[in-house]
């Protein structure tokens, strides 16, 4: 597993997209904002509002998770058995850590959702394939003009 990529992509993401399935089979994707790589086989996530989430995984472990950076268009697919740790947990105080340096303590940590990654694949947009010669930059600049970003050929300098 490439750890520094996938920690470079999962930093410049702002949402990662967790999936879990229902005791129905009904697939449920949920946004959350706090989350930290720990290392090539561990994802932690905040639970701050992830009640379905929760539920969800106490009946079917399998997860997924994937994030990308909206301007590169570029980010990972991680997939493995979750668990959900409580506060009563012995585990839950060196989880939570990397969230609350993430939250700034602006946040109530419900549950720490740990991920074990078992598989990691990249997503890239249909576009790197279609044309595979466009620069990063020429990418960046594309990407900020068709959702119309404000001030986009400033952020397309990278600044």
């Amino acid at each position: 597993m490439i750890v520094r990529s996938i920690a470079s992509e999962a930093e410049a993401s702002v949402l990662c997209w967790f999936a879990t399935v229902s005791p129905k089979g009904i697939p449920n994707v949920s946004p959350k904002e706090v989350f930290a790589l720990l290392d090539e086989k561990s994802l932690v996530v905040a639970d701050i509002a992830s009640p379905n989430t929760v539920r969800n995984l106490q009946h079917n472990v399998q997860a997924c998770v994937s994030f990308i950076d909206v301007f590169r268009q570029t980010g990972y697919k991680l997939a493995g058995q979750a668990r959900v740790i409580p506060p009563q947990d012995d585990q839950f105080g060196a989880l939570v850590d990397p969230l609350i340096d993430i939250t700034q303590g602006h946040f109530n940590i419900r549950n720490v959702i740990h991920l074990h990654i078992e598989t990691a694949s990249p997503i890239v947009a249909p576009s790197y394939r279609v044309f595979p010669d466009k620069s990063l930059s020429d990418r960046i600049a594309g990407v900020l003009q068709v959702y119309r970003v404000k001030d986009a050929e400033r952020m397309s300098r990278g600044g």
